[in-house]
């Protein structure tokens, strides 16, 4: 099927897939250090123009010893600067050394995880997943305003019911419509017949073009949207859209536990990407990625901001550059198959917990390629909840519990778990 509102975008450039081979600490140390020699050094060189430094001196010690065996603590203490988008071309020349290695971050996410062809996409380490979601709604809202001269309230987001609060945050700050989708409270899937509902009621209240975001796993089930629903939908409504993909959660491992989903760029109505390093990459927080097709950042430009070299095309502005090498370096120390084994790991634990549930007739929702267990309420009290951390769907009236396998959670740790529904249940049927 043609959508016709698949927009064109940039070619890709003539450039080798990006590399992500596992590297050696003293590789990885050796590439940051390099990196660091090539950004400004305050006490080396002389900028006057620059409204920044090295952390103070007089609270973070640059002199060390151990900084010489720590490369992020090394660039915390550098402290560059990341403002703008830099696979754009032109960035602030003090930084240009571990802005590279940003670059050759955002390639290895695009290419090597979301199979973009190579160099065909944008992107930048953002402040978290909702900055990275809110970047390209940011994108799309002022697409459509300015070659479709749409005013604010003929552009609506579209999205499932299940999504993260970062779009009604969005399309709050951005003046702009949203609408949400039913999902089956079983199977956690789209209502394909809601779907057509909300592009008719949108309609009527004067929308004339669609920002559909789909899924790449919710926040709270590990569920999954079918991007080809909102495509197809808004497509026989005649009707303009973009598609952004919120994989803040799933971004890091659906990619791997089903590698022929349709929620990357291989997809045509795939626009933009949302990733989130600081959950299952383990990163320090605040390392969201954003990625989008080449062509686009450009309705973010500030032009206003003259004096940063190269502008800014970015949400945030001024970023550090250390969360771009603290996501790197985790990267680079597993490599693509070291990522896999450890999915592979976190799998087979979720499966684990999964057939306990299903021994104990405790009703769950697990999607088969999530690390994410979700079950109904009435099969925990919340002082089991409390007792293993488990985050329920509503604080004030709960109808789910989750349980996230990460790293840490090991079947040792789940055991307890099991046992206490176990032995809670029993006693419900009795």
């Amino acid at each position: 099927m043609k959508y016709p509102f698949v927009f064109p975008t940039f070619a890709a450039q003539n450039e080798p897939m990006a590399d992500w081979k596992k590297k050696t600490k003293a590789e990885i140390k050796k590439r940051i250090f390099d990196a660091l020699n090539k950004n400004v050094d305050y006490d080396e060189v002389n900028p006057l123009g620059i409204p920044g430094s090295h952390l103070d001196s007089k609270v973070f010690h640059q002199d060390s010893p151990f900084l010489a065996d720590a490369p992020y603590l090394s660039t915390l203490i550098h402290n560059p600067n990341h403002i703008g988008c830099h696979t754009l071309g032109k960035s602030e020349s003090f930084f240009e050394g571990t802005q590279a290695i940003e670059r050759e971050l955002i390639a290895v996410c695009a290419e090597n995880i979301l199979n973009a062809p190579a160099g065909s996409c944008d992107g930048y380490v953002a402040s978290g997943g909702t900055e990275a979601n809110m970047q390209a709604i940011w994108i799309y809202r002022n697409f459509f305003k300015r070659q479709y001269g749409l005013e604010l309230n003929e552009i609506s987001v579209i999205c499932s019911r299940d999504f993260h609060y970062s779009m009604s945050k969005a399309a709050d700050v951005l003046g702009i419509q949203m609408t949400s989708i039913d999902v089956d409270d079983n199977e956690r899937t789209l209502i394909k017949a809601d779907i057509e509902r909300a592009i008719q009621s949108q309609k009527e209240k004067g929308v004339k073009a669609f920002i559909a975001v789909a899924n790449m796993m919710t926040t709270m089930f590990g569920s999954v949207d079918n991007p080809m629903d909102y495509a197809d939908a808004l497509t026989a409504a005649n009707m303009p859209f973009k598609l952004h993909v919120d994989g803040a959660y799933g971004g890091f491992i659906y990619p791997f536990t089903n590698p022929e989903n349709n929620l990357d760029f291989r997809n045509e109505v795939v626009n933009s990407v949302t990733l989130d390093a600081h959950k299952m990459v383990q990163a320090p927080y605040g390392t969201g990625i954003f990625l989008i097709r080449k062509g686009w950042m450009q309705y973010a430009n500030t032009k206003d901001a003259s004096y940063v070299e190269g502008e800014d095309y970015t949400l945030i502005g001024s970023r550090s550059g250390a969360n771009a090498i603290a996501v790197w370096m985790i990267l680079m120390t597993y490599g693509r198959f070291g990522w896999d084994e450890k999915m592979t790991i976190l799998m087979k634990r979720t499966d684990w917990l999964v057939e306990q549930l299903e021994v104990l007739g405790v009703e769950f929702y697990r999607n088969p390629h999530a690390n994410i267990v979700t079950f109904r309420s009435e099969f925990g009290a919340p002082e089991l909840a409390r007792k293993y951390g488990l985050v329920p769907d509503n604080h004030q009236n709960p109808n789910w519990y989750k349980v996230v396998v990460m790293e840490h959670v090991t079947i040792d740790r789940l055991e307890p778990l099991v046992e206490d529904l176990k032995q809670m249940n029993s006693a419900i049927q009795k």
